[in-house]
C-alpha cells in the first residue's frame, strides 16, 4: 500500500530512505551535542525526554516528528552535524517548521552547502500513519510517498 502526503517544502530536494519516528518534538541541542563533541562519525539521539527516539541513530534517517524544541542553540547544533555529515537526509514535520530547526537547515544550505530536504506542514494524519524503518520517497515538490 503506497499513501501520499503534500508538505510545503522549505528545502526543497528528491530523497529516499527509511523513517524514524518520534511522536513528540525533539530537542536539538540534546539530540546532536554528544554526537557532535565526540565526532563519532553517525548521530544517536540523545534525548532521554524523547522516549521514541532516545539511543536511536537518526543520521542517514528520514526524521519524522510534529516539531523539534530546545535552546536557542539548536540551529547551530544542526549546521554543526551536517558539517560532519551526521544529519538526517530529511527532516519531515508534521506541523510547521520552528524556528531553531529553519535556522539549521537554512545554515547548512547557505554556509556549508549541505542539503538537508525538509518538508512541513505534513499533518497530524501523516504522522499517524508513518511507522519506524517505513520507505518514503520524498519529490522536490513536497510530496511524500509511503511504500
Amino acid at each position: 500500500m503506497t499513501k501520499s502526503f503534500q508538505g510545503r517544502p522549505i528545502i526543497p530536494g528528491t530523497v529516499k530512505g527509511n523513517a524514524v519516528v518520534s511522536r513528540q518534538g525533539m530537542n536539538i541541542l540534546a539530540t546532536f551535542q554528544k554526537s557532535i563533541l565526540t565526532k563519532s562519525g553517525k548521530t544517536i539521539c540523545y534525548d532521554q525526554n524523547n522516549p521514541d527516539l532516545y539511543k536511536k541513530e537518526i543520521s542517514g534517517k528520514i526524521l519524522c516528528l510534529p516539531t523539534a524544541i530546545g535552546s536557542t542553540t539548536g540551529g547551530l547544533a544542526i549546521q554543526a552535524a551536517a558539517n560532519l555529515g551526521i544529519t538526517p537526509l530529511a527532516f519531515l514535520f508534521a506541523n510547521p517548521i520552528d524556528s531553531l530547526s529553519a535556522a539549521g537547515v537554512l545554515l547548512s544550505e547557505i554556509w556549508i552547502d549541505k542539503t538537508i530536504v525538509t518538508i512541513d506542514r505534513l499533518g497530524d494524519e501523516f504522522l499517524n500513519t508513518v511507522q519506524d524503518d517505513m520507505e518514503l520517497t520524498i519529490n522536490v515538490d513536497g510530496k511524500i510517498h509511503i511504500d
